[in-house]
């Protein structure tokens, strides 16, 4: 199953497909008793989406049989134990893909000539993904984060180990000079190239970087790296060879701080905003600014859902069984948003008061 939404990834997805590209979302859950019918639920919608398919007289018997052929390699691969808030498949002629999501999702089947891909790009945004470089002299290792959770990544080339150092003996016995791990040419020709590595892996899945390792291996990458001029260090060694969840916690002081001040400069912008006639607020308002490219900041309370109906003119609040009814139109706000390069944060449950759930600063 796939998580990471890379600009690569997302651009594949939005490739035009022959009709019919299909989407199957449906709500999953991590834990317990939560879960117990999530195979059930999932193997209904796959089934409805088959039904979908067996009505549309646009549809050939071929087609049908290639697209539903795929939905079912989809589902063989679907591992529930590794689930999060929601599940996509996406199913076309000779191709499919499952994908893992950190936000929940309405349960939908879609036929259309391009996949349905607002849920993803509105779970990545609200997760923050970010990346952890933790170095050591012998190993440099990748971890790929979101919110509450860590995991080891393999993409770029790592976790990527140091040739053994060769110390001179008779030099050492000659001078009595002992080098520094950190001094050593291969050690830095290795960080070097562990430097480069995550410069690659930075411009083909652009996330915020944290970079963790012993005093002296921060500063020989501040002197000899690239990557580390936009990274934020955080001093602590051992974490090269630790584990995810040590990782986590010792990222976790640093991301709470990073949060606790993005939602104080949202807060002051979004304040600001109403000074100078330029705020909006409401799934309404927003839903028009953000399809006409007005809006430059969204902030949205990170479990805000709200399902609505257009008459046409306005979004009027909808019943989940309406068959007009949106029920994730603020996922498609926030893909909206980005695709017109506002800048868009989730904040915490409440944290925009009156606006209730979803405000803006327009840009004029």
């Amino acid at each position: 199953m796939e998580h990471d939404l890379s600009p690569a990834a997302l651009a594949e997805l939005r490739r035009p497909r022959p009709y019919p590209a299909v989407s199957v979302l449906t709500p999953t859950h991590r834990r317990e008793p939560d879960n117990a019918q999530d195979s059930v639920r999932l193997r209904n919608v796959v089934a409805e989406a088959k039904k979908q398919l067996e009505d549309d007289p646009a549809v050939t018997r071929e087609r049908r049989m290639e697209v539903s052929r795929e939905l079912d390699r989809a589902l063989a691969e679907v591992d529930l134990t590794h689930a999060e808030d929601g599940l996509a498949i996406f199913a076309a002629p000779g191709e499919h893909q499952v994908w893992t999501l950190a936000r929940s999702v309405p349960e939908r089947v879609v036929l259309a000539d391009t996949f349905l891909t607002r849920n993803l790009v509105a779970a990545q945004a609200a997760e923050r993904p970010f990346w952890v470089l933790s170095v050591a002299a012998d190993r440099v290792t990748l971890w790929s984060g979101g919110a509450d959770r860590v995991v080891e990544d393999r993409t770029g080339g790592f976790p990527m180990d140091r040739p053994p150092l060769d110390f001179d003996p008779e030099r050492q016995e000659r001078i009595g000079d002992s080098p520094s791990t950190f001094r050593d040419e291969t050690t830095r020709r290795f960080l070097r190239d562990a430097d480069a590595a995550m410069g690659r892996v930075l411009r083909a899945h652009p996330r915020p970087l944290y970079i963790t390792g012993p005093q002296p291996a921060l500063s020989l990458l501040e002197e000899t790296g690239s990557t580390v001029r936009e990274a934020v260090l955080v001093p602590h060694g051992g974490l090269a060879h630790g584990s995810a969840e040590a990782v986590r916690q010792a990222v976790r002081p640093v991301l709470e701080d990073e949060a606790h001040g993005f939602v104080e400069a949202v807060a002051r912008e979004l304040e600001a905003a109403r000074g100078r006639k330029d705020f909006a607020a409401g799934v309404d308002e927003l839903w028009e600014s953000a399809h006409t490219g007005r809006v430059r900041l969204l902030a949205v309370e990170e479990n805000f859902k709200v399902t609505m109906r257009d008459d046409g003119e306005h979004l009027l609040p909808a019943d989940d069984g309406d068959l007009d009814a949106r029920e994730d139109i603020v996922d498609e706000i926030v893909e909206q948003c980005l695709e017109t390069g506002a800048e868009v944060r989730f904040v915490p449950d409440g944290a925009l008061g009156e606006a209730e759930g979803i405000a803006g600063v327009l840009r004029y």
